[in-house]
């Protein structure tokens, strides 16, 4: 454990990895919560069929950034009717671990983990949390950024809702 960071159990699906990198902002997790866990149908997302996604090179080379394989089950099996493998191999590894803490972005992937117990972060989460920490000056410009750069869908309501709960 390193000073000050509680030791958590956390596993993340693939879009928190590439829309932090995209905006370069990947190293924010590590900040927060330290060692994350990503199942390997996470890793095979981002370098599907050769593309090397954002996030990629940095999840591959990170220490901190843990893969880990998950046996197909019947859990993952029914969650893929619904979510992709991705997010269904985070819910299952975030149970199997007895995790804290599962990141996805996804609605129905967050509606799942809830439902199955899990609690939940996304992105915009993890910025206000890193504002109020001091990781960050602002939300906004990140919250932008993610629109602008990474492509990432955010309604109006959730950006200001974000920008209210990080006083800006």
């Amino acid at each position: 454990m390193t000073s000050g960071r509680p030791s958590l159990i956390v596993v993340s699906n693939t879009s928190p990895l590439t829309n932090l990198a995209a905006i370069g902002q990947l190293d924010l997790l590590h900040l927060i919560l330290g060692h994350i866990m990503v199942p390997q149908a996470v890793y095979s997302e981002l370098t599907f069929g050769g593309v090397s996604w954002p996030g990629a090179a940095e999840v591959a080379s990170a220490g901190w950034i843990r893969i880990r394989p998950v046996e197909t089950s019947h859990l993952i099996n029914a969650l893929r009717l619904e979510l992709d493998h991705g997010e269904a191999e985070a819910i299952a590894l975030a149970l199997h671990l007895k995790a804290d803490l599962v990141l996805i972005d996804e609605q129905a992937g967050r509606e799942a983990a809830r439902y199955l117990g899990l609690n939940v972060m996304g992105v915009v989460g993890l910025l206000v949390r890193a504002k109020q920490l001091g990781h960050i000056e602002n939300v906004v410009q990140h919250l932008d950024a993610l629109r602008q750069q990474a492509g990432f869908y955010l309604s109006e309501s959730i950006y200001r809702h974000a920008l209210s709960l990080a006083g800006e």
